[in-house]
């Protein structure tokens, strides 16, 4: 008798998770998501990164699937369907630029579009240098807009504040100062060996956790059946909504207290090791099921 595999819906992260420090899909994790599909086990990809900026690493998967991209923002396929967006209203994000003007060279508007304009910023002295690499790959879709709210003619995805550890920690402080709880959600990605702090600001109840939660629900699985793998700050909502989520062992420390089973680092294939896991107990359970119901 055929059953249900116990977790039907894998949901992955990207950076710290999927690629390793070079930026790259191991062998090894990427053999072992191909047996995961090959399982019949569905796998969302769920990222902090925009759409298009995911796409060239979500293709080397080499099979269909749907992408949770900007932290929650917009759900779509990898050939464009869009499933659901979540956009942060003009006047709330009006509103967030008057309330972080200190923070004017740390600014990036993210709008759902693929033409110059799609990133607007005002300048780019105060942007850390860690994130040369995603400015190099990017400088086709960015804008450069003073004051930045003269971009603000339609809805965008989000407002991300990104630079050193140190300043972004003051620009946190600023935020939850601001007054605007209850319109925003603030989700923070760090790389303390980088002095990286990536500060996103969506648009209220967006998240990663809202996200899969919703394509879970429409795809008719309960959290049970969701297993969800992470490594940073962001990921906190995706994985407290999965029955099964599992941390990287490069995973921040916040991750760490919260009890979770820890896997591998992203440098040692903790995806894989994670998904054979996975795999086992499912085939395990399913093995155990049918010797049941023959007795």
């Amino acid at each position: 008798m055929v059953t249900k595999p116990r977790i039907r819906l894998l949901a992955t992260d990207i950076d710290g998770t999927l690629l390793n420090r070079q930026f790259q899909i191991s062998s090894r994790d990427l053999s072992a998501l191909r047996r995961v599909h090959a399982a019949g086990i569905e796998i969302v990809v769920v990222t902090g990164r925009r759409h298009t900026f995911a796409l060239p690493i979500v293709s080397q998967l080499g099979f269909d699937l749907w992408l949770i991209s900007s932290n929650g923002a917009v759900t779509r396929s990898l050939c464009g369907e869009t499933f659901h967006r979540d956009l942060m209203p003009v006047a709330t994000c009006r509103r967030l630029c008057a309330a972080m003007q200190e923070f004017r060279g740390n600014t990036v508007l993210t709008f759902d579009k693929e033409t110059k304009g799609t990133l607007v910023l005002e300048r780019l002295d105060e942007l850390s240098l860690s994130i040369q690499r995603w400015l190099d790959k990017n400088m086709q879709y960015i804008e450069f807009v003073i004051p930045i709210e003269r971009a603000l003619v339609t809805d965008p995805i989000q407002t991300m504040f990104c630079g050193s550890m140190e300043r972004m920690g003051r620009a946190l402080e600023t935020l939850n100062c601001s007054g605007m709880e209850g319109m925003v959600t603030i989700l923070r990605t760090e790389y303390p060996e980088r002095d990286l702090s990536i500060i996103d600001v969506l648009n209220v109840g967006c998240s990663k956790g809202h996200a899969l939660e919703r394509w879970a629900t429409h795809r008719g699985y309960g959290r049970e059946q969701v297993m969800a793998v992470g490594d940073n700050h962001n990921d906190v909502e995706m994985l407290e909504f999965a029955g099964y989520p599992v941390i990287m062992g490069n995973a921040c420390e916040e991750l760490r207290r919260r009890g979770w089973h820890v896997t591998g680092g992203n440098d040692a294939c903790g995806l894989a090791d994670a998904i054979e896991l996975m795999l086992g107990e499912t085939v395990g359970a399913a093995h155990e099921k049918c010797s049941t119901e023959k007795i």
